[in-house]
């Protein structure tokens, strides 16, 4: 497929308003695509009314029944009195499909970002997750996947060794690395035994809105099972005394409605490990996207893997180091 050829390239200004007019919004062509990569994401004007957010699914990733998961899952949030941006109903369902793409439309939503900085904001982050989990361990997802190490990790192994991405004086230095790491990593896993709920699985700080002292969480696009760390570790930032500090004050908040199993702690550099292997292997897998070679220029160089193996080298010696410590 060329770049030329992607379903992407069809997403022209007229293309998107027909879509959106299908379902009886009346454009007034005042389109912003917003920065998203693995789906696109546009700011549409309304006639005589506020602008809505149009997501356009990345073809052939997600299923009807995931995307409906991941839907559901923001609407039961939401129904329990969580702030998340969740997918207004048109005609009672959460999406629609327009010429081969599956669209679903969201209110608009302010914010800034939190402060990452401020003990205080990052207990009521932990508040907030406490609550977003004792909601995603009331149920299971049933097609959505699992953070595993089979999926973030071997096959992102596999898939980059199979094709022609990593150079061929690194491919042996990558490939004697990340086998045994994974052997450690799933040594971790096994002796912190975690439990699997819902989870937002992406959440970083660029998809929390700060706005009147709380947060808004957006973006459930990557929602799926797995451990409860899953979705604190990012919220960490800075040494070994910082991370531990931080991570006290978002569990001071995050107990106030849910227990959290401190063997976890053991997960937090194995699973940044897994998030490194699994977006290199997401932007090889995407490099046929136009947009991809253009925002991520730097990737399938030397350099890039150079650093790429680094960095492996680096988070082996942080897995084996101790787990930052929390009070009990």
């Amino acid at each position: 497929m060329t770049h030329n050829e992607h379903p992407f390239s069809r997403l022209n200004p007229d293309f998107i308003m027909d879509a959106i007019e299908s379902i009886g919004y009346r454009c007034d062509a005042r389109n912003l695509e917003l920065n998203s990569y693995e789906n696109r994401v546009y700011q549409i004007g309304i006639e005589d009314s506020e602008p809505v957010i149009a997501k356009f699914y990345r073809p052939d990733r997600w299923s009807l029944e995931q995307i409906k998961e991941e839907h559901d899952f923001t609407i039961e949030l939401k129904d329990h009195g969580l702030s998340v941006v969740a997918p207004l109903a048109i005609n009672d369902k959460t999406f629609f499909q327009y010429d081969g793409f599956n669209i679903a439309i969201f209110p608009r939503r302010g914010g800034r970002a939190p402060a990452v900085d401020d003990l205080g904001c990052l207990e009521v982050l932990g508040r907030f997750i406490g609550r977003l989990h004792a909601v995603g361990a009331s149920d299971r997802f049933s097609y959505r996947p699992t953070i595993s190490i089979e999926e973030y990790g071997i096959s992102s192994r596999r898939f980059l060794l199979d094709h022609n991405f990593i150079p061929d004086e690194l491919r042996g230095p990558y490939s004697t690395i990340t086998e045994p790491l994974l052997k450690l990593i799933q040594d971790r896993f096994d002796l912190a035994a975690p439990g699997l709920i819902r989870l937002h699985a992406d959440c970083h700080m660029g998809n929390v809105l700060w706005r009147e002292d709380q947060p808004h969480f957006v973006d459930f696009d990557d929602a799926r099972m797995g451990p409860a760390v899953q979705d604190l570790w990012m919220l960490l930032s800075g040494d070994e005394g910082s991370q531990s500090i931080q991570m006290n004050r978002i569990l001071k908040g995050y107990r106030d409605f849910r227990d959290f199993n401190t063997s976890e702690l053991l997960l937090i550099e194995p699973l940044r490990t897994l998030r490194m292997m699994y977006h290199a292997a997401w932007l090889a897998r995407r490099w046929d996207d136009p947009a991809f070679p253009r925002a991520f220029p730097f990737f399938n160089t030397q350099r890039y893997w150079s650093e790429h193996i680094l960095e492996l080298r680096e988070q082996w010696a942080a897995i084996e180091a101790p787990a930052i410590s929390v009070y009990s």
